[in-house]
């Protein structure tokens, strides 16, 4: 496949292409004789060969038909490829096929088959009011399931062309009664709006589902208000009650906060403009996509290019699943000893295993076969001749934050640091265009992830920063639980700090956002014991670890100890350090941000390559992909 993509589309190499693709298919087919674990690991695979060149399969769709005694795994990965092979030349085939499939008694597998009957109604436009009839026959079994999964494909297939099918609603307002699931219900209602001028009773319909609001599912209770005020605009002379009833529903007695929000949303374009009401309710919706072929092209070709690895398995790439080379699971503490953190382990007596250490910084997860004397050799920082580590100086990250043309004349510059224990914004102001120097500044900052603001709101210039020169500030930041900004449940926290800032001798004001280096927040106690540190990665659940490699470092970061000084003057600090196998030198460290937010952090190195992973393990998952960013950025810098 990938001699192929070399080979690309020039017509020279059409024969040798059209060879190699005829030769591709009798292995991947054979494969699907084999017992039921292989045909699924060859099915994942062939997934992603369809998806880059369909052709190698197109003539054989008739070995992915399923059978009787296939496994639900199995017969769920093989639909998923009937899906990516169909065409207008074998459509008639695939739909007796999935007809038959939607009569059986798994009950996940027939839904699965209803949904693909309408997936290739949204490929297949010619196609489509041949899936339609039998989707419609299939209604007609009155079994529920079926029901509710044909109602929310006919749904997306309404939504993918548009005013063609309508003759069709009649059928499914007849069986609303069957509907139970709140998908199903949400799908029926968005019909319902969509189509209220063709359906005489809509209002009627619509109004069933109001004596229940409360009960609804949110999607539900979404789709109801907007499909009321749809039908509101079309018909205002019936439904002004209704719609009134809805808005009150949604506005005055749900705690929903979207629900709640969409409803003021209607309420003030109906009560002030209703023409701008019909604009934003009723204006034409761009159709749906066939997503038949999901996957960016990016990382298809990345799996393409692991065929046969557990990544054509996961369709993940392998740094989002591959975090270490050996001992995943395993944390041995101490030279040669037994302390595990291992799923399942029992909490172990550490006591023993200390006093044999001592405090000479043993290796961590020590599977290298480190004598206790070499443990102690590797994980000590160099020092100088007077026995001091040496002092690296936290390194200030400046970037232009606000261009001239947006602050009057003045390019501005910002960074954060950490000195004497405060959090410090460093601002360079370079005067390029105004004419009036620059000297006093007030500034304000937004309310932000990390509850920081200005100690002093006010900025001193002295000398006054004249034209074609410029001026260093520093603000100190305080951190407080009333500037902090509430992140969405689910959602990571921004890094961006929103900064205005106002020039007082010009009145100008303006804004900008820089990213907040966390690196410049972490506490000078976040150290821990070895022990601690075991029990707190052993309590963060999985969920809660990020990955990442960073590449092409620079020499200083190749050398752990190096690593460690730098760590240190930036409050990061080192727990153990442990030789694996293939000459990986793995290190644990410890940081706890001011406001006390922990964090714990391996990184691996293996001799040659220059290139580190990182792992973050935090309770503080919002902030997990800050943190890995700022230990990246160290790493880079």
């Amino acid at each position: 496949l990938s001699y192929m993509e070399i080979m690309g589309t020039n017509s020279a190499n059409s024969d040798s292409i059209r060879n190699l693709t005829r030769k591709l298919a009798p292995p991947l087919v054979t494969l699907l004789n084999s017992e039921p674990e292989i045909q699924y690991v060859a099915l994942r695979n062939i997934n992603l060969i369809v998806q880059k060149r369909p052709v190698i399969l197109e003539n054989e769709i008739k070995v992915f038909f399923c059978k009787y005694n296939d496994p639900i795994y199995v017969k769920m990965e093989k639909l998923e490829i009937i899906i990516k092979l169909v065409s207008e030349k074998n459509i008639e085939q695939v739909l007796l096929e999935l007809k038959e499939y939607a009569t059986e008694v798994d009950v996940d597998f027939v839904r699965k088959s209803v949904s693909a009957i309408g997936r290739c109604a949204v490929k297949l436009e010619r196609a489509a009011e041949r899936c339609i009839g039998v989707l419609l026959e299939l209604i007609q079994t009155k079994v529920n399931y079926v029901v509710q999964e044909s109602v929310i494909v006919i749904k997306d297939i309404f939504r993918r062309y548009p005013n063609r099918y309508e003759s069709i609603i009649a059928t499914l307002c007849d069986n609303l009664d069957t509907l139970d699931e709140p998908l199903a219900k949400a799908s029926m209602i968005w019909i319902i709006g969509e189509y209220a001028e063709r359906i005489d009773n809509a209002d009627e319909l619509l109004d069933n589902f109001l004596d229940t609001f409360d009960e609804e599912d949110s999607m539900v209770q979404l789709q109801l208000l907007t499909a009321t005020v749809k039908c509101f605009l079309k018909n205002p002379e019936d439904t002004q009650e209704m719609v009134q009833r809805v808005l009150d529903l949604a506005t005055e007695e749900s705690d929903n906060p979207d629900l709640r929000d969409r409803g003021f949303i209607y309420w003030r374009l109906l009560s002030t403009d209703p023409e701008a009401a019909k604009l934003v309710v009723l204006g034409d919706k761009p159709v749906i996509e066939d997503d038949t072929f999901k996957l960016e092209p990016n990382l298809l070709n990345t799996l393409i290019g692991q065929i046969a690895t557990l990544s054509s398995i996961y369709h993940k790439p392998p740094e989002a699943f591959v975090v270490r080379a050996s001992g995943r699971g395993a944390m041995n503490l101490g030279g040669g000893g037994d302390d595990t953190i291992d799923e399942g382990d029992e909490e172990e007596d550490y006591e023993d295993e200390e006093k044999s250490a001592g405090d000479t910084g043993v290796d961590l997860l020590d599977m290298g076969g480190l004598g206790l004397g070499e443990t102690a050799q590797a994980a000590t920082v160099s020092k100088d001749l007077f026995g001091a580590s040496p002092q690296v100086e936290p390194e200030l990250r400046m970037s232009k934050v606000c261009p001239a043309e947006k602050s009057g004349g003045i390019d501005v510059y910002a960074g954060f640091r950490q000195r004497n224990g405060s959090v410090i914004m460093e601002l360079d102001f370079q005067n390029t265009a105004s004419m009036t120097p620059v000297s006093n500044l007030a500034i304000q900052l937004n309310k932000n992830a990390f509850g920081v603001s200005p100690s002093n709101q006010q900025i001193v210039l002295d000398p006054p920063v004249a034209v074609g020169f410029n001026g260093k500030a520093t603000v100190e930041l305080l951190s407080s639980r009333g500037m902090l900004a509430p992140i969405a449940p689910g959602q990571p926290a921004s890094p961006q700090i929103q900064v205005a800032i106002k020039n007082m001798a010009t009145s100008h004001v303006f804004y900008f956002a820089a990213n907040f280096s966390l690196e410049s927040f972490f506490a000078s106690d976040g150290t821990m014991e070895r022990t601690t540190f075991i029990d707190t990665w052993k309590n963060i659940d999985d969920t809660n670890e990020l990955y990442g490699t960073v590449s092409d470092l620079p020499p200083s970061s190749l050398d752990i100890n190096q690593v460690q000084a730098k760590f240190q003057a930036h409050n990061i600090f080192f727990i153990a350090r442990r030789s694996a196998m293939e000459g990986q030198e793995v290190v644990y460290f410890s940081m706890k941000t001011l406001t006390g937010m922990e964090f714990l952090t391996e990184l691996t190195f293996k001799a040659g390559v220059n290139a580190c992973k990182i792992c973050v393990k935090t309770e503080n998952h919002a902030y997990g992909a800050i943190a890995k960013n700022a230990i990246e950025n160290l790493l880079r810098s």
